[in-house]
């Protein structure tokens, strides 16, 4: 049996409400969020890094209005709308911001075409190989399970080391690498607390990285309190998350 409903909290919490406290003005965009979703903090830190104006919508996983699930029928956030029409997937919302909004900066993606690839190539990295890994090793339940995934893990955060030109990604600039990364390593402690997991392990200075990232001001104001987020990873702690990433790690598929 997993936890009840009623025992998570339904807004976010912390810095992440003051940021959401300040942003219920009516905007072109529509920014549909889970403030717990580290999929969705990405959208939300990309939001608060380019400044960009928008009304934040939170969305009860629970129960979903027609309206949100008319616009994104996978009924999943992050979703946007904007000027009426609707997107959504995190990374594409996020290269959506950079399209639509030239002269809000920073840019997150390098305008040099052969660097832009070379970052999407390193997005890509995390995608397939250091989100699974963490995500295995968070619902591993034996320590088979526990120790192949965090050796997986290391070894892929340890290849994304090593292209770190430092102190971000791409150098002096914050960008689009950084940001797809930013919520796990700002819960890498929960890894730390309950799977073992040591970043300096990984080594390269990943955890000299993993610092930079989780003290960005912008991952700050967009993070809920941890007894809050605890709350959640509880139920993945146990494997009886029923997110469509837990139910996909389960299942040995791509996380959708």
């Amino acid at each position: 049996m997993g936890i009840p409903d009623e025992n998570i909290h339904p807004t976010a919490t912390g810095n992440a409400a003051k940021t959401v406290a300040e942003h219920q003005a009516k905007q072109d965009l529509v920014f549909y969020s889970g403030w717990f979703c580290p999929f969705n903090q990405r959208v939300w830190i990309s939001l608060e890094e380019k400044g960009i104006p928008y009304q934040y919508k939170e969305v009860n996983p629970y129960k979903k209005e027609k309206h949100f699930l008319d616009i994104n029928p996978k009924g999943l956030v992050p979703a946007i709308e904007y000027q009426g029409k609707a997107l959504y997937e995190s990374l594409i919302l996020c290269e959506f911001l950079e399209d639509a909004y030239p002269d809000y900066k920073p840019h997150l993606l390098p305008t040099d075409p052969f660097e832009r690839a070379h970052a999407r190539l390193w997005i890509d990295h995390t995608t397939k190989a250091i989100i699974p890994a963490w995500h295995r090793l968070l619902q591993g339940q034996t320590k088979e399970q526990q120790d192949a995934a965090r050796q997986e893990l290391y070894a892929a955060q340890g290849k994304l080391a090593q292209e770190v030109k430092g102190p971000y990604f791409a150098g002096e600039e914050f960008g689009l690498v950084d940001v797809a990364n930013a919520p796990w390593v700002a819960r890498e402690y929960i890894l730390a607390e309950q799977r073992g997991y040591d970043s300096a392990q990984v080594g390269n200075g990943w955890s000299e990285y993993v610092e930079r990232l989780a003290t960005r001001e912008s991952v700050g104001k967009t993070t809920s309190e941890e007894d809050k987020l605890q709350v959640i990873y509880d139920r993945y702690l146990r494997d009886e998350a029923q997110s469509e990433a837990a139910k996909a790690i389960r299942a040995g598929r791509v996380i959708p």
